[in-house]
């Protein structure tokens, strides 16, 4: 019983040390206003490398943001699609790097 806590505690407090640690950052970048929208941002990416048929969707959800390689859309959360933030901007250009690399089949 020992030896199982010993292997399952470290892997389990290091998951959460992970997502405190995103969400610590998200919520400071929150605070930092961009020029642009998350949304904007997906689609200049997006255009300057060449992928102008990959639509971009907004989605219901907090953080909900993703790509689907089945339908070769990016959906982003409402506080991303319409934000103007750096975590906006930072979340929009993460998913639309999913696209890039499905695009060069990477």
């Amino acid at each position: 019983m020992l030896t199982y806590l010993l292997f399952l505690v470290p892997p389990m407090l290091l998951a959460l040390l992970a997502q405190w640690m995103v969400h610590s950052a998200y919520r400071r970048m929150s605070q930092v206003p961009a020029r642009m929208s998350g949304a904007e941002a997906a689609r200049r990416i997006l255009d300057s490398n060449g992928l102008y048929n990959v639509p971009i969707e907004q989605t219901p959800g907090h953080l909900s943001d993703h790509y689907d390689p089945s339908t070769k859309v990016v959906r982003l959360s409402p506080e991303v699609f319409q934000g103007y933030t750096m975590s906006a901007v930072g979340i929009a250009a993460h998913e639309v790097g999913h696209a890039l690399q499905d695009a060069k089949q990477y």
